[in-house]
């Protein structure tokens, strides 16, 4: 539709661990460190668009896995939030079962999906981000409408 979009950056690292022959992730500290600083580049990256950026996970996502790999202190998460802004209310597409589907970046079974997008659910709630659910729709029919609801003001 014309809008940046900003892919997942898990899934970067992963695909380029198994191009090499190695394991899919690293050490979990490990992991959720490069994701943040490939989440940071993209976040800086895009800092001066004037138009709505969309990121597929993002540097919020990351700070939670490295805050439950390594808990993070309070002052350094509270620097690194509001460092890096996000909308708020956030978009959250919670997992759909009937589309859900594996490859070899998405490794995880369904019922782990839901596990992950509750604790997601939650560090973001930690981090005083409201969530603003989208509805099970097609992804046009989405897109549509979370450009409505930022065209309403109403997220």
């Amino acid at each position: 539709m014309g809008y940046a979009t900003v892919r997942e950056s898990a899934r970067s690292v992963i695909a380029e661990r198994l191009a090499r022959g190695e394991s899919p992730r690293p050490a979990l500290v490990e992991f959720a460190r490069e994701i943040l600083r490939r989440d940071i580049t993209a976040y800086l990256a895009q800092s001066q668009s004037v138009d709505w950026v969309f990121f597929d996970r993002g540097l919020i996502d990351a700070l939670g896995l490295l805050h439950e790999a390594s808990p993070l202190p309070p002052s350094e998460l509270a620097a690194m939030l509001r460092a890096y802004p996000f909308h708020c209310p956030a978009f959250i597409l919670p997992p759909w079962e009937a589309i859900y589907t594996t490859d070899a970046e998405r490794d995880q079974t369904f019922a782990e999906a839901v596990k992950v997008h509750a604790r997601i659910v939650h560090w973001y709630e930690q981090c005083g981000y409201p969530l603003y659910e989208v509805p099970r729709l097609s992804a046009r029919a989405r897109a549509r409408h979370v450009l409505s609801v930022l065209n309403e003001g109403s997220a």
